[in-house]
């Protein structure tokens, strides 16, 4: 009898050691895709620019490998806009494609390779915008405006008023004719311009000849150092941030990224031409300085690792969709992603939260010192 008595104890403690094992291996799952999912890439999407190597090259057909999403395929009408492209690349080579279906009837990603080449052409016009960089082009074409150059295959316009004083046209009277013979006379010269203007959507750049020389740029910024603090007038606003002119001839960038600690979308709506700001001096680089507002205010994620925990409830509202799920922030400068996966479909994210309105949100990764934190919707239905 003592001896069953003590078969039955051991039984019983087998059982409940499984059961706690079982709950640490259920743990461990939790923490391991809470981790997955905060370090996996996310999955292309339509119009994404993508690299991949190339795997095979057929009749009409170009297999791309795009690990760890699958195969990509250039044919069709894609195939045939990108032969001139695609007679220089062989198998093993990268190549840039943009997508334009994520999965065809055979299951490959479809890519355009010449609808990425346009897409990285705007890019860099863009960087050449935030760089104020120098290009010597020739002078395709004069009309009463300006002159018209061609830059990676796109035209531009270089209007009269943007030009240096040595080439604008002296016309005492105006005459629009007189103008022109004046301007058709730089036609087939190479000049040195910047791009200050870039419209993918009709296809068009501006330039200007007036980029300030800067034969004494590197004594200049020689005067400044990172950490200082220094006031700046704004000269521009653009997409990616705020141009602030330290003193004559010099100019620095404040990113998108170092305007606030909250989200900023649009600095134009921030700022204004001729504002007095104040700055701090981040990085001294290759003759660019670059500034930061938010860095002279209150880091706000330091009183938030005091007032917040994983797996902690808290109100948020929904400042902004993106691909990845929807950006909900439950203070000022503190935001975290309520990432798509957690609805199944962009259709039904967008049933459950709406912009502006505030949820209850459960936190998942919160990480004050990344300034990184994602949140889980609270379901009212589901209680």
């Amino acid at each position: 009898m003592l001896k069953v008595l003590k078969e039955k104890e051991e039984v019983k403690k087998t059982v409940l050691q499984e059961a706690g094992q079982d709950e640490q291996v259920e743990t461990k799952k939790e923490s391991f895709m809470e981790s997955v999912l905060a370090t996996s890439p996310n999955p292309p999407s339509v119009d994404d620019v993508i690299e991949g190597k190339v795997i095979g090259i057929e009749k009409a057909r170009v297999y791309v490998d795009i690990p760890p999403f699958g195969t990509g395929i250039i044919f069709g009408r894609e195939y045939i806009n990108a032969r001139d492209i695609i007679k220089k690349i062989n198998v093993g080579d990268s190549v840039a494609g943009k997508v334009v279906s994520l999965s065809n009837k055979d299951g490959y990603i479809e890519i355009s390779l010449k609808e990425a080449r346009q897409a990285l052409i705007w890019n860099e016009a863009e960087d050449a915008i935030r760089d104020k960089k120098i290009f010597e082009l020739t002078v395709s074409e004069a009309n009463k405006g300006g002159l018209i150059l061609t830059w990676q295959g796109i035209s531009g316009f270089l209007p009269a008023s943007q030009l240096k004083t040595e080439h604008y046209p002296r016309v005492s009277d105006g005459d629009k004719d007189r103008i022109l013979e004046e301007l058709k006379k730089l036609v087939g010269q190479k000049i040195s311009v910047a791009i200050i203007g870039a419209f993918p959507k009709e296809g068009k750049l501006i330039f200007s000849e007036k980029n300030p020389e800067q034969k004494n740029k590197d004594y200049i910024i020689g005067k400044y150092e990172v950490g200082e603090v220094v006031t700046g007038e704004v000269t521009g606003m653009v997409d990616f941030g705020v141009f602030v002119k330290l003193e004559e001839g010099l100019e620095g960038l404040v990113h998108i990224s170092e305007i606030d600690w909250a989200l900023v979308e649009n600095p134009k709506l921030l700022f204004h031409i001729g504002e007095k700001v104040k700055v701090k001096v981040i990085e001294i680089k290759e003759g660019k300085i670059s500034l930061s507002i938010k860095a002279l205010k209150e880091n706000p994620w330091r009183e938030a690792e005091k007032k917040y925990k994983k797996d902690d409830i808290v109100d948020g509202v929904v400042i902004k969709f993106n691909k990845h799920g929807a950006l909900a922030s439950i203070e000022e400068g503190i935001a975290g992603l309520v990432h798509i996966s957690e609805f199944g479909s962009d259709e039904k994210l967008h049933d459950k939260l709406e912009l502006g309105k505030s949820y209850k949100f459960k936190i998942g990764i919160f990480d004050p010192k990344e300034k990184k934190m994602t949140l889980s919707f609270v379901d009212p239905d589901k209680k």
